[in-house]
């Protein structure tokens, strides 16, 4: 059995003995999974984001790095509910509503409401299931969804998720170790999902609702998760999409993708459609901050 030292994580030293309970956890509690492993290591030692929720997502990583280091041995992961990912029941044809026509002005004031309730989450990801070329897939991490509305019009709908494991041209452009990276990854949110809905013909409203976005997410984000990310990012498909409207709201153009996927840690998906990325600097100093400690 390999020897345990202290390990140095996401700014945080974890003694020797530390380590030691995390492979006994691992080892006791193999039946319950990675992710309440994760979990339960959290609480024991009291890991916890700002607003008191448990950091699990870096405790994983943190335990999938001490598996790779042969200090200790995670169950296999689970597949449940069926291979792929759950999609939404569109099989039944739904009446789309009267067209909206008008000048963008016209839509003022929108309002960026985030999603409640089962209701309204069903019908959300009916939508982008039905209308984006994507469709509709569970987010990876925290996340918030958000209806954009005019006047009680459903006028489009939005994703932010948590962002790209890695991206070779926004990790070069920020200019961070890949140390800081996983340190300070979630102080970067990513737009997953940005569904105009297409009985919706406003020229000029994604530019709108993009810098609403801009805004209004920092708020948001800090009330749901307990801190106010720096820096939003997104993957556009040049062979669909020119990016106007970002080019439009001040996104800036870093680069393309290497066609892996954005959560493809393991260098198994080469060949996917390459994006073009774009970022949004929320504070003045993001890439200062990204590199150092967002929070200071």
């Amino acid at each position: 059995m390999n020897t345990v030292f202290e390990v140095i994580f996401c700014g945080r030293t974890f003694t020797a003995q530390e380590v030691e309970l995390m492979r006994t956890v691992a080892q006791d509690y193999a039946r319950l999974g990675v992710t309440e492993i994760a979990r339960t290591v959290c609480e024991l030692l009291a890991w916890k984001r700002p607003n008191g929720g448990l950091k699990n997502h870096e405790c994983r990583q943190l335990l999938e790095r001490l598996q790779a280091g042969g200090i200790l041995t995670l169950p296999a992961l689970r597949h449940l509910g069926g291979k792929g990912p759950r999609r939404v029941d569109i099989s039944q044809p739904r009446l789309e509503p009267e067209p909206v026509e008008c000048a963008a002005r016209e839509c003022e004031p929108l309002e960026l409401a985030l999603v409640e309730g089962e209701a309204e989450s069903r019908l959300w990801r009916e939508h982008v299931e039905r209308y984006h070329y994507l469709g509709c897939r569970v987010p990876f991490g925290a996340n918030l969804r958000y209806w954009v509305r005019t006047r009680d019009r459903e006028l489009a709908c939005l994703l932010w998720t948590s962002p790209a494991w890695k991206m070779q041209a926004r990790d070069a452009w920020i200019g961070w170790s890949d140390e800081r990276r996983q340190c300070n990854l979630h102080w970067i949110v990513n737009h997953g999902r940005f569904l105009i809905l297409p009985w919706v013909r406003v020229k000029g409203l994604a530019s709108k609702i993009l810098a609403l976005s801009a805004r209004q997410l920092p708020h948001d984000w800090q009330a749901r998760y307990g801190y106010r990310p720096v820096l939003l990012e997104t993957l556009v498909d040049a062979q669909r999409f020119r990016g106007t409207c970002y080019r439009a709201s001040n996104w800036i153009h870093i680069g393309q993708t290497t066609g892996r996927g954005r959560m493809d840690r393991e260098h198994e998906n080469h060949g996917r459609a390459i994006k073009d990325i774009y970022v949004y600097p929320l504070v003045r100093d993001a890439r200062q901050r990204l590199c150092t400690d967002p929070t200071r």
